[in-house]
Parts: C-alpha cells; structure tokens; sequence
C-alpha cells in the first residue's frame, strides 16, 4: 500500500538511489575509456531537480513542484543522456498536472508516462530503439495497459517497473552493437533504476540492490546526431511571449512546419526554433498566441550556395560582438584556446560534462549580441544545443567534437559573417581535421583490433573508433597514425597530456621524424586529463 510521502521526498530519494548506483550505469559502456559516463550525467541531471525544488516554500503546490522539477531538470541536463531524461522528467510532470483534476491512480500514470514518451521522441530528431526511448516507451504501454485492466494504482507501479527492466533486457535486440557484445543499455538501465526507487518510496519498501534480471555487463551508447537538417529553405528563430501558452500545442503546430523543431523555455517565454519552407506561416500561428521578439530568418540554401561559388558576405557596416565560448580541460588548452578568441572557458571533458546551466552561465558572463558555443566532444553537442535555446541573444553551436577541431574552427572564425554562414564555415574547417587520442583502457572489452584488457594502451579516432592496442604511447600512437590516409596531411599536432612522461614525448618525436618526416610536428603543452596524448592531422 501506498504511503504518505511528499514529492520532494520521493525526488530527494530516487536521485539519491541513483547517485549511490550511478558507477554501475556508467561500467555499462562497451568502450573502455573515461568518457563522459551516462549514469554520472543522468545523476547530476537528477541532482539539479533536487536543487531546484528544494528552494520552492514548504506549502508549494504540485503544480508549482512540477514546474521547478521541468525547470530543473532542462537546466541541469549533462549529455546525451541527461537531455533526454530531462525530456522524460518534462512528460511526466506534464502529464500528471493535465490529468490532476480528471483522473486518478493507474490512469493519471498511463497518462503522464504517455506524455513522457511523446516528449522524449520529440526531443530526437532521429531516435535509435534500444536505448532510454525504447524504455520509457514501453513503460508507457505497460501503464495503459494497467489502466485499462484497472489495476490498483499500487500495481500499476510495480506492473511499469517490471516492464522497465523487461525492456531494459530486450535492449540487445534492437542494437546490434549492444547483441554483439551481449549487453544492455545504460540509460535504460538507469531509467528503470529511477523508477525502482520511485516505486519502492511510494510503497514503503527497501531500496533493493539490483534486480536480478537485468543482466550486468557493458553498454555502448550510440551517439545520435539529432540536430542536422538541411531539408528545408529557412531557418527561423524567435522569441514568444505570453500567459497560458499550450506549450505542447505549440511544439505539435511547429514540429508541423518543418525539422530541427524546438520548444523551450519556462511558462510564459519561450524561445522557438524551426527549419521550415514557410516562415510567414509559423509568425502568423505565433501572433495568435502571443507576442513575438528578436525574429531571425535565414535562407540556408542560399547562403550555401554562395559559399559554393566562394562568395563572401559582405561585412556589416558596424560589425557584430560575437562571445565565443568553448569546453576544456587542462590549463594549457585553455590557454590555446584563449589565445584563438575564446571569451569563457567552461570547464569539462570527457568524466565531467558541462550542463545547460553551466552554458548559459558563461554567456550571461560576457554581454555579447550574439554566442558561439563550441562544445568539443560529442556528449556535450546536445546540451550546447539546449542552451543555445535558452539563451538570449541569437546563439549558434559549432559542434565540435574535439580540442582540434575546436582549434580549426577557431581560425575559420570571422567576426563579419553573419551567424549562419559563421557556423557552416567553423564547421566545415573543423571537419577538415582528424582527432587521434591514446588512452588507457579502464576495463576489459573486445574492439576490431582484439581483445582490450584494463591497463591497455588504445588509440582512438573520432570519438570511439579503437584502432589501436598496446603497451607504450609512442608504438600506439604510431600504429594509430599508420591507419590513416597520411598522404595528403602535411601537419600533425601533438596536445601533450599530464601523464605523458618526458621519455616518451622525446621517443615519440624521434619515432614521427624516421618514419614520417614529411609531416611538420606542431607540439603544445595541452594538460588535458586522461588522454596523455590527443593528435590532430590536417
């Protein structure tokens, strides 16, 4: 039977739960290096709820909780993965205040948890079964289904939770990545962890140690680009404003109009992004619900043909104040990218990934009519997204996965452009560079080039492609170098790392001048974390 417990306490409790069990989320990774870890993002995404609704009066309202956990969760959201359960935690919330004053129990659950999947799908672009989706997916239909068997609200939770982990379970079949290698998926994994402590708060039970259905082992989370869309003539952003907006009536209306839909903002002002062949017609349903600011409209197809014919804009009478904010880490990189016109340094990486807030932070922190965002690594290009939402002035993201590519973007950059051709042409040099990175393997996992057991030398290209094992930096990094086409390069780039060692920088450098001494070798003193050793050719 269910007990008196108020929702802080259940939020407060669950985000505990998690945050006691995150490492086991974050050892469900088929790569074996220090990335930016889904159970740590989802954990800290959980943690901003907590802080938000902590700061809301003892007799706040559901609905005023609802809104601070919707709040919280988008401003607190890290990764891939926080952003799509912040997405889930907004369904919800959402859908248990539509519901309050007409259903109850297992209907009101069917209900938000249904609204949770319309909304997490939404916020992908291009959704991948087998991963968190899947999960919230087919917990929403073991819901309705409880409701519509009129299951006592009691059941229906343990009936949702059961299904998590069921689904949780299934995740192999539907990514073959996941089968390969005979594991689940983290954030569904971490998703059905959640809810297992939602349940057992609410029935007064013990916090279990882990179902002993859900298999434990590795998982790979497949990077989704869920922002590209070239599809439509123009790109429309603007900011609206008004009280009572049917946010969701909104989002249906735009995600009508074209692709690259996003909705976001808090109740009353709401910050409105669309690629679409028909702005006029977007403005005009805007009017009717509300007022309407800081409208920009650009012709992408034009403007790419331009840059094909190798036309320049031309350059503003008065030109703009752009604030250009990157992610770092380690103080020499930083330094370099100082030196390239970065204005704000947000501190992260590869274990620790900025979030929304720590994004719109920095650009509060340098008054500019308009941010560039460079987010380099690909677990951050959704949350710079996110944020570029949220803030303000016109913002754009180059998303650079990578310190180099961030280097390259930075010297394509030109105050004189306009926004849009800014961002195709600091991503197109960024696409011109190719990241090779050596690490050390932090557990055991199988990789084209064999098995990899922990305290394995590896070398990486992109962001997960291992084409390299070994027992020293300067054989990996060389035998990383000797599985790319090096016939065109004419510079390689040597970031050095903390635990890169004197000894094998200068055999590094001996070994890259008998083997390739075509190339020009650029070394500077990176200080990153982890990678001893981060490459760029170009």
């Amino acid at each position: 039977m269910t007990v008196q417990v108020s929702p802080r306490e259940v939020i407060a409790g669950a985000s505990a739960v998690l945050k006691s069990r995150h490492e086991e989320v974050n050892k469900l990774n088929v790569f074996p290096v220090p990335d930016g870890d889904t159970g740590t993002n989802m954990s800290l995404t959980l943690e901003s709820v907590v802080s938000e609704v902590l700061t809301l009066p003892a007799d706040a309202t559901l609905e005023e909780i609802t809104r601070a956990a919707t709040h919280g969760s988008l401003m607190g959201a890290r990764g891939n993965s926080g952003v799509i359960l912040s997405q889930i935690i907004r369904g919800i919330c959402e859908g248990i205040i539509a519901s309050l004053d007409e259903n109850a129990g297992a209907e009101r659950m069917a209900q938000a948890f249904e609204h949770a999947k319309t909304v997490a799908y939404q916020a992908v672009r291009k959704p991948v079964e087998g991963t968190m989706l899947t999960v919230v997916s087919d917990m929403a239909m073991a819901a309705r289904q409880a409701a519509e068997q009129e299951q006592s609200f009691d059941d229906a939770l343990q009936t949702v939770s059961s299904a998590a982990h069921v689904s949780v379970q299934r995740t192999p079949d539907l990514l073959p990545i996941l089968k390969e290698s005979g594991v689940v998926d983290s954030g569904g994994f971490g998703l059905a962890i959640i809810f297992d402590a939602v349940v057992n708060i609410l029935l007064g039970k013990e916090q279990a140690e882990a179902p002993a259905f859900v298999p434990r082992g590795v998982l790979s989370v497949n990077p989704v680009d869920d922002w590209d869309d070239d599809e439509y003539l123009y790109c429309t952003e603007f900011l609206l404003f008004g009280e009572g907006i049917d946010r969701e009536a909104v989002h249906d209306f735009i995600a009508s109009q074209g692709g690259s839909e996003l909705v976001v903002g808090d109740y009353g002002q709401y910050k409105i992004h669309v690629h679409t062949d028909d702005p006029s017609k977007v403005l005009a349903y805007a009017l009717t619900q509300g007022e309407i600011a800081e409208v920009h409209i650009h012709n992408m197809r034009r403007q790419q043909a331009e840059r094909g014919q190798g036309s320049e804009p031309a350059t503003p009478v008065a030109p703009k104040k752009i604030g250009v904010i990157a992610v770092s880490a380690g103080e020499g990189t930083g330094n370099i990218l100082k030196s390239l016109g970065v204005d704000v340094l947000v501190s992260g990486g590869q274990t620790m990934n900025p979030s929304t807030q720590d994004f719109v932070a920095a650009a509060k922190s340098v008054p500019a009519e308009s941010y560039i965002l460079l987010p380099n690594n690909s677990n951050i290009v959704m949350a710079a997204n996110t944020a570029a939402a949220l803030i303000e002035a016109p913002t754009i993201v180059v998303p650079t996965t990578s310190i180099p590519e961030a280097f390259s973007a930075l010297l394509a950059f030109d105050e004189g452009m306009d926004l849009d051709t800014l961002q195709a042409e600091m991503s197109e040099a960024a696409s011109e560079v190719t990241t090779a990175e050596v690490t050390t393997a932090i557990k055991d996992a199988k990789s084209s080039v064999g098995d990899i057991k922990e305290g394995d030398i590896i070398g990486i290209i992109g962001s997960k492609d291992i084409r390299a094992k070994g027992t020293s930096i300067p054989e990996v990094a060389l035998s990383l170098l000797e599985t790319l086409p090096l016939e065109e390069a004419s510079t390689i780039t040597l970031l050095t790392g903390v635990d890169l060692d004197a000894m094998d920088l200068a055999r590094l450098r001996t070994m890259l001048s008998e083997q390739h001494p075509e190339l020009e070798c650029d070394i500077q003193d990176g200080g990153q974390p982890l990678y001893p050793l981060v490459m760029a050719v170009e």
